[in-house]
Order: C-alpha cells, then structure tokens, then sequence
C-alpha cells in the first residue's frame, strides 16, 4: 500500500469520529510515518505525544505546540493481510489514539473492548 493510500485509510477513520467528539479536540495534529522512534516498539502502530485534555490547566496554551497522533504505516502494513484489514486497524488505531488526547488510559481502552 502506498503512502497516499495509507494516508487515505487514516482520513478515514478520522471520518469515523463523531461529530461532537471532533469537535472537543484542541490543538492535535494526526501525522502518517513508516517507522515510530527507535526508542519506541518496532511494532507499535500509533502513538499520542501530548497533554491530555484532561490534565490541561488554565496556563496549557501559552506557547504550546500540538500535540501529536502519530500512525506508523510499515507495521501496520506487516500485521495485516489485505488493503480492508488495513483500513479497519487504521481506524482502530486513530479512535485508540484519540481516546490518549481525551485522557483514556490503555488499561480503560482494554476494558471498553478496543484491544
């Protein structure tokens, strides 16, 4: 799968988010990468470098940057069997991702199902 078509699979699960829920999100940015950092698992498939809005105060803007949701496409690529399998765990992983920016743990994400 090529770069822009991946970056079509994100787009797409972007789509996936309510409306309401889009509209709560403050000061991200989604990113598409082939690889994550070297310190990071080789088979991670994305990853949420921020602040959550749940642990924002009054003085968090002033002179903040975005906040990151990275997708990595190389190993999302490898774990999958075809293009619909791709587009599915993409979307699995923007709305994981997401939920980091809301200030969902992983451990609450496991509970609700999203594995």
């Amino acid at each position: 799968m090529t770069l822009e078509d991946f970056e079509v699979c994100v787009g797409e699960g972007l789509d996936l988010v309510p409306d309401e829920l889009a509209a709560l999100m403050d000061n991200v940015v989604v990113l598409v990468e082939d690889l994550p950092p070297s310190e990071e698992p080789q088979d991670l498939l994305g990853l949420y470098d921020g602040t959550p809005l749940t642990e924002r105060d009054g003085w968090w803007a002033a002179g903040s940057l975005p906040d990151r949701i990275t997708i990595f496409r190389l190993p999302t690529l490898a774990m999958c069997e075809d293009a619909e399998h791709v587009a599915e765990e993409v979307a699995v992983t923007v709305v994981h991702e997401i939920a980091h920016h809301f200030g969902i743990s992983d451990e609450r994400l496991h509970e609700l199902g999203w594995d």
